[in-house]
């Protein structure tokens, strides 16, 4: 579900590719330059949805070349998510000469049906979507995968079209993975936080891209970008946005280079230094203030972060603070300050990672806080992916760089993260047909790892950057080998999630109209504590407080599981039974897991885990627990 494909992409040949299954009833809708031979053995449906976008926002015309109506993708974005979970291997990928080498996606030899419902604008209608849900249902997916949300306030899950297509299609036994969004690394800004769904949030790679920044001393600094074109090897003058602002513009305004604040002839042929402000956080808009006047290149210095958001048609190299702050005191102290860039280059392995990106958005979920999410982190930063020559050739041109179209991108974000996990989705679905969607994300979250490579607690981007926790990335960094044998899981009925409407409180009508099922339910808040989650989230606990949940055993028939706590600071835990033996007629096991506040104070969130092993398997769901004393909540300012 996202805004097409371009079907020329290498990464969709179906070399190799079997005869999709007799099941299947998608068809190959035409439309502007799409036509039935641009479907082919891996490519076996494609629909496009206009008229919910149309009675929504008007009527779109296509005739200014900046958008196809048919399932062609203008955008680039559906594209670059299509190949990522389902592209065939492609050799000598690279995004003008960066990133270099074979990519393929997730699940190559997955079959791929695409629903364009979102547009160029930006606008997807809720209604396509909900069509386009619809559609994939008769037509016989096994996953879907959403790159795309609303930011906060969340509407209802009876009223949000995603939360109601997907319930339909988990309800099929249909997997539906949705992206956390970008809106991070504040709390509570997670989107798509239904309980049927996966929710993902984005982690970074070990390859950087990093670029030096020579003084006129010889001395240097190295900081990130994107820029391989022409003009960089001879020295230009820098200067401080700051100190060459236009008449009446203040110096703060200047100093982050936003829009039409820089004097056009004091920065032309220079390179400007910007410090990102809290009013302009972009580079890119700085680039495009620096090109418009004709300056030779940008600077900008900003809080550390991975995702490289400088432009890559302009020179602009990405530096931290730290990093700004050394180059001003260098031009302070020389009479003609002048710098240098080196071409951007890939380097792997010298960067820690996974962390969590800056911009993922983070939990505990503004509308079911008892539900954790994000549930799971993936890949999500600086992607190399497939995209649509149509989409390049709109980017930011400038002098420096002769921009011919590109057929791969370099792209981050939560809709990054989310086609890595619908791939490994596709790739579970195919060793465990059997498998719910439940227990298909019960096996992610369980198996997920909290460690980086170098087996360091996870850290995630931030002000400061600081150790995960699950708000950060739910069950942890996702590990696709371990999710295959998870052990135990955590498996949950469709009326479940029934229930789980009426305990949020909503009107039993309301249910009725989203789920069209009539399920005997009592309206208790237990249940929200109680619903079969991989994770036990308590966001009021009082003084004591018993959760329970039901594991399913899913590795050899003869095994006995142990618990091991993790307690939560200020928290007594115990878990009953705390061994669990499994044969052959008894696969499933009830356990409760009683909670105690040891404090007496208001507590914030503190975090644990519970552990369920084996010898062979570790079973791991987090635990998240707040203190609440007197009825009270009380909201961070």
């Amino acid at each position: 579900m996202d805004t097409g494909i371009w079907p020329e992409s290498e990464s969709f040949r179906d070399d190799g590719m079997g005869k999709f299954p007799s099941r299947w009833k998608g068809i190959c809708q035409e439309g502007n330059r799409f036509n039935r031979s641009h479907c082919n053995r891996k490519i076996i449906g494609a629909r496009w949805y206009i008229k919910g976008y149309e009675a929504e926002f008007g009527k779109l015309s296509p005739s200014d070349g900046v958008e196809f109506l048919s399932p062609r993708d203008a955008v680039g974005h559906g594209t670059h998510t299509s190949s990522t979970a389902s592209g065939a291997e492609v050799k000598n990928a690279n995004f003008r000469g960066l990133a270099q080498g074979i990519a393929r996606g997730g699940a190559p030899s997955s079959w791929l049906a695409i629903y364009k419902v979102c547009w160029a604008t930006g606008g997807c209608s809720s209604a396509d979507l909900l069509a386009a849900i619809d559609d994939a249902i008769f037509d016989g997916v096994d996953i879907i995968s959403a790159s795309l949300g609303s930011p906060p306030p969340l509407s209802t899950y009876v009223d949000d079209a995603l939360a109601i297509g997907s319930f339909h299609a988990v309800a099929r036994g249909i997997s539906v993975v949705c992206s956390a969004g970008n809106t991070g690394p504040y709390p509570q800004t997670v989107i798509n936080t239904a309980p049927w769904v996966m929710t993902v949030a984005a982690s970074t790679i070990d390859r950087d891209f990093p670029a030096v920044i020579t003084l006129g001393n010889n001395q240097t600094v190295v900081g990130q970008s994107f820029y391989t074109g022409r003009g960089l090897n001879k020295f230009h003058p820098i200067v401080y946005g700051a100190d060459i602002a236009a008449t009446n513009i203040d110096g703060t305004s200047a100093g982050s280079c936003d829009l039409e604040t820089l004097n056009a002839t004091l920065a032309r042929g220079k390179v400007i230094l910007c410090f990102q402000s809290r009013w302009q956080r972009s580079a890119a808009i700085a680039s495009k203030s620096v090109l418009e006047l004709k300056g030779a290149g940008v600077i900008f210095a900003q809080f550390p972060t991975k995702d490289v958001s400088c432009p890559w048609s302009f020179p602009c190299v990405q530096v931290d603070f730290e990093a700004g702050t050394s180059l001003l005191t260098y031009m302070a102290a020389s009479r003609k300050p002048v710098v240098k860039f080196s071409f951007s280059k890939t380097v792997i392995g010298q960067q820690l990672a996974p962390e969590i990106a800056y911009f993922s958005s983070r939990g505990p979920s503004s509308l079911s806080p008892s539900v954790l999410k994000p549930d799971i982190a993936a890949p999500g930063v600086d992607i190399l992916a497939s995209w649509s020559p149509a989409a390049s050739s709109k980017l930011l041109n400038s002098p420096q760089t002769k921009a011919s179209p590109f057929n791969f991108k370099l792209d981050s974000g939560t809709s990054m993260a989310c086609p890595h996990i619908s791939g490994i989705v596709a790739l579970l679905k195919g060793i465990h047909p059997k498998w719910s969607p439940a227990a298909i994300k019960s096996a992610l979250v369980t198996t997920a790892s909290m460690k980086d490579e170098y087996g360091q607690n996870t850290v995630a981007e931030g002000a400061p950057h600081k150790q995960a926790d699950p708000f950060d990335y739910g069950g942890g960094n996702v590990d696709p080998n371990k999710a295959l044998d998870p052990g135990l899981i955590y498996d949950i009925k469709p009326s479940d999630y029934v229930c789980f409407l009426y305990a949020m409180g909503y009107n039993s009508t309301a249910i009725r109209l989203m789920t069209r099922v009539h399920t005997p339910c009592h309206k208790s808040v237990k249940f929200l504590r109680n619903l079969n989650l991989p994770s036990i989230t308590l966001p009021e606990l009082k003084q004591r407080m018993t959760v329970s949940r039901t594991v399913t055993n899913v590795g050899p028939v003869n095994s006995i599981y142990v618990a091991r706590i993790q307690a939560p600071a200020g928290i007594d835990v115990s878990v009953e039974p705390w061994i669990l033996t499994f044969n052959s007629t008894t696969k499933k096991l009830k356990f409760k897991v009683t909670f105690c506040s040891q404090l007496k104070v208001q507590g914030r969130y503190s975090f644990g885990n519970l552990y369920w092993e084996d010898g062979i398997h570790v079973v791991r769901i987090p635990v998240v627990v707040r203190i609440v004393i007197n009825n009270h909540l009380y909201s961070e300012t």
